[in-house]
């Protein structure tokens, strides 16, 4: 028998002609691949790096400081009454002027005390008519020491013959915040920072750059435990400044 395929061009040309198309397919075939695998390498690669990059820690820093107010402001309330006006504004302008005895004689200028207002009201009981006049005083200076000497003197003015009203009582105010403001923010930041990096040690990363901070709520109190005034206004001259602020550090 004959093996007539090698006596037949065509058959062997088109049996040769075929395994060139093969390898092309079979050499597209595997780059496709290795592009498959290396996308999604660097993909891969590419989300590991960005939820790195996303790592974060929350953490709060505190600084505190303790100041003494720099104003003192007394508002004095007293008042006098009588069957008839005169009489009643005459027992007031005394009571003013051993007021303003009173604080000249602790060394207070005459212009640290001022009046603030005054009223006066009338009420008949029984067909008596009554008059009262009421005025307010208020003394503001910024030598707290001058302020304190006051206070602790104050019955003088009920020997004095002067009834001060409730209400009456000197205030504190601390005004100085906007200076400390600056090195107290940094204070905290530092406070958080150490925060983040004991996190940090404990979880086997080190601190990055800030990814975002928010500057806490400035309080000022009293610093011995007296909180009977809004912002550290009343009570002791001796006060607490405190803020906290939120930092969120990158991990890395």
């Amino acid at each position: 028998m004959t093996d007539d395929s090698r006596d037949d061009p065509d058959r062997s040309t088109g049996f040769f002609a075929r395994r060139p198309t093969t390898g092309v397919w079979l050499g597209g075939s595997a780059i496709v691949a290795i592009g498959l695998i290396a996308g999604g390498y660097l993909l891969g690669d590419g989300l590991l790096r960005a939820q790195q990059a996303n790592r974060a820690v929350t953490v709060r820093g505190l600084a505190e400081r303790d100041v003494t107010a720099d104003l003192a402001t007394w508002t004095i309330t007293y008042s006098a009454s009588a069957g008839d006006l005169a009489s009643a504004q005459s027992s007031v302008d005394r009571d003013t002027r051993e007021i303003r005895a009173f604080f000249g004689e602790l060394g207070f200028p005459a212009d640290a005390l001022q009046p603030t207002g005054v009223n006066v009201s009338q009420y008949t009981n029984n067909g008596v008519q009554t008059f009262t006049v009421r005025q307010r005083m208020s003394l503001r200076s910024n030598d707290i020491k001058r302020a304190q000497a006051a206070v602790k003197r104050q019955f003088e003015l009920v020997r004095r013959g002067v009834m001060l009203e409730d209400g009456s009582g000197m205030a504190y105010t601390f005004t100085g915040l906007n200076d400390i403001k600056p090195a107290m923010v940094a204070e905290a930041t530092r406070d958080a920072r150490a925060a983040a990096e004991q996190f940090a040690k404990d979880s086997g990363t080190t601190v990055g750059a800030i990814k975002s901070a928010t500057q806490g709520y400035f309080s000022i109190d009293a610093r011995d435990g007296d909180n009977s005034g809004e912002w550290g206004v009343a009570g002791s001259p001796y006060k607490k400044v405190r803020v906290v602020t939120t930092v969120d550090f990158y991990l890395r």
